[in-house]
């Protein structure tokens, strides 16, 4: 009997923790592994704390899209935490167990953090919308008040929705197995340990990735379809440009969002042939958009780029 199992009813045991192995056929070099994902993660808490400290001090990013994207950070920020932490301690420590609260809870945080970045798309996505398509009422309709609103029914939301997938998966019966071929506790990899039926969470998850995350797209899709109608009727092709670039970093962030999200839904149907592939897109798919969101932003965003000057260099604005 290891540490890790407790008899249980006189006849089989009971989990009492997960063990994560880590990366499927590469445990014995997967520490390797630790560097760029920890350039990564240093990078990602670096970067979006610049955006969200810059758009809270710079008045003039005190706009609803400025205000989406310090949120859309603090969520980056959360979600690159939930996860990279316990990855590098796996790497560098050897800390592979977790409690099942511990595996639970990260479950939880993880599904509640990229259904809120998948919110504040949406947000995002009917914030352009508006000024495009209704830019006389856009500051009576998307104000701050509308901003904070839609920031707690999101937060409500995504955060309620979400806790039937890891109260479903702390009901099942672990009597087996307690090593995860994973690097974090996904409700898929944690419940295929489980004795008894565990569809009734499987169909759960799909259920609400559809609700959130498809409707979601759903709602993000018809609101550029109606901004490219509204573009297309302008007799100024300069100002078609003009519009369309206030988009184009919020289309390049959605569209590799969403693109990742297909692509680990696709490989999980070759788990078995090739176990690493959906684990690695797993791992990235959790740490990368939180990296790579505040670089788009402020390659593309010519006022951003000017309150980081102002914030990282005050000398130089004031001469």
């Amino acid at each position: 009997m290891t540490p890790a199992t407790r008899l249980f009813n006189g006849s089989h045991f009971q989990v009492k923790e997960f063990i994560l192995m880590g990366l499927p056929g590469i445990h014995s070099w997967q520490h390797w592994l630790s560097l760029p994902l920890a350039v990564l993660y240093l990078s990602s808490i670096s970067a979006n704390l610049l955006i969200f400290i810059t758009i809270w001090k710079e008045p003039k990013l005190h706009h609803p899209m400025y205000q989406f994207l310090s949120v859309l950070s603090v969520v980056d920020m959360g979600l690159a935490t939930t996860i990279m932490p316990k990855i590098l301690a796996i790497f560098w420590f050897d800390a592979k167990a977790i409690s099942l609260p511990e595996c639970f809870a990260q479950i939880y945080a993880i599904h509640c953090f990229v259904s809120m970045e998948s919110g504040i798309f949406l947000c995002m996505a009917f914030d352009r919308y508006v000024a495009i398509c209704h830019p006389l009422r856009y500051p009576t309709i998307v104000t701050a008040s509308s901003v904070i609103k839609a920031t707690i029914f999101m937060i409500l939301r995504n955060g309620l929705i979400v806790i039937p997938v890891p109260v479903l998966a702390a009901q099942r019966d672990y009597c087996s197995s307690n090593e995860i071929d994973h690097c974090l506790c996904s409700n898929l990899g944690v419940t295929s340990l489980s004795c008894d039926d565990r569809r009734l969470n499987s169909i759960c998850q799909m259920v609400g990735g559809f609700l959130l995350l498809g409707g979601d797209l759903t709602l993000i899709i018809l609101s550029y379809a109606l901004i490219f109608s509204s573009v297309l009727k302008l007799n100024s092709a300069e100002a078609a440009s003009k519009a369309l670039s206030t988009c184009s970093s919020h289309l390049i962030l959605i569209l590799f969002f969403y693109t990742v999200i297909v692509v680990l839904f696709v490989t999980h149907l070759a788990e078995r042939k090739y176990p690493l592939i959906p684990v690695l897109f797993n791992v990235l798919h959790n740490i990368i958009p939180p990296a790579l969101n505040p670089i788009v932003y402020a390659f593309r965003t010519r006022d951003l780029r000017l309150g980081f000057q102002k914030l990282l260099l005050p000398g130089k604005n004031k001469k």
